[in-house]
């Protein structure tokens, strides 16, 4: 792979609160460690804790963000401040699980102007853009089709892919629509076409994930959206 000569060593902040019983958390450190020893770069990494997250300014300075699984979050605005914040200024994004929903969230509120956009693990009222999957995918393995051309594809480097899941929410059938026609395009399904990916075509990279692809860090494998993530940072 070409070296990537980087500018100074990269800043990533994990936006969640870390517990080491979590899979993925477990992974995570392995995943980009792994991902910078292939790029021949120097990335390190802030545990931020969704508490801690009160404004912009506890996000500046990093060249990339993700936001983790393990959602509910202690403090949910903090999640949606930072998915904003990278939004907003292209910065480098990622998020799995947790991740995935909230960005989902943050987009229908501040873009599609979804002011009462809710969560049905959380909330009680609002329309519920993230609802009760049909069935619950807690350590189970799925096949994923991606989009061709696009980010996803491109940093796996084919169209079918294998991922594993721990979670029980996902974007709800009546919000599934919504996502023809605007800029957070639809770049991942399972083989029953429920959404699985997004990824947002106005910014430089914004890939949100509901399957856990950091877990293949554990069996040594490589993470290819952690590695085009830094990449992008890079650049």
């Amino acid at each position: 792979m070409q070296h990537i000569p980087p500018k100074k060593t990269l800043r990533i902040a994990l936006i969640g609160d870390y517990n080491h019983d979590i899979v993925a958390h477990q992974a995570i450190p392995l995943a980009i460690d792994d991902a910078a020893a292939v790029l021949e770069i120097t990335a390190d990494y802030d545990w931020l804790p969704t508490s801690e997250i009160t404004s912009y300014e506890d996000l500046v300075g990093y060249d990339a963000i993700w936001v983790v699984p393990g959602s509910p979050y202690k403090n949910a605005r903090g999640a949606f401040l930072a998915i904003q914040f990278a939004r907003e200024n292209a910065i480098p994004f990622l998020a799995t699980c947790g991740g995935f929903q909230h960005a989902v969230i943050e987009y229908a509120r501040n873009v599609l102007g979804w002011g009462d956009a809710a969560h049905a693990e959380t909330d009680h009222e609002g329309r519920m853009v993230i609802s009760a999957l049909s069935c619950a995918l807690v350590d189970q393995t799925g096949t994923i089709e991606l989009r061709p051309n696009t980010l996803i594809a491109r940093a796996y480097g084919r169209e079918m892919i294998e991922e594993a899941y721990r979670c029980n929410f996902g974007v709800s059938p009546e919000f599934a629509h919504e996502l023809e026609s605007g800029n957070l395009r639809v770049t991942g399904w399972d083989e029953e076409g429920e959404i699985r990916a997004v990824e947002l075509v106005t910014h430089p990279f914004y890939v949100a994930t509901l399957f856990q692809h950091e877990r293949a860090a554990l069996a040594g494998r490589p993470v290819p959206l952690v590695q085009a993530m830094l990449r992008a940072a890079c650049e």
